[in-house]
């Protein structure tokens, strides 16, 4: 099920759609890559294409 995660990116509040599954692997990789979570997901955010949305990018 898809869920919508509280979340900090980039210095504000934010709110991702994502299934758990997913949310916890991320937890995952960025434990594995010794980096937050937080600069986790700006990595992705930072990478992602234009035209992506960011649930769609992770």
């Amino acid at each position: 099920m898809i869920r919508k995660h509280s979340t900090t990116l980039h210095g504000h509040r934010t709110s991702i759609s994502l299934e758990d599954a997913f949310w916890d692997e991320l937890k995952i990789i960025a434990e594995k890559r010794k980096i937050s979570f937080a600069a986790l997901l700006a990595e992705i955010d930072d990478n992602r294409p234009a035209d992506s949305n960011l649930s769609s990018s992770l």
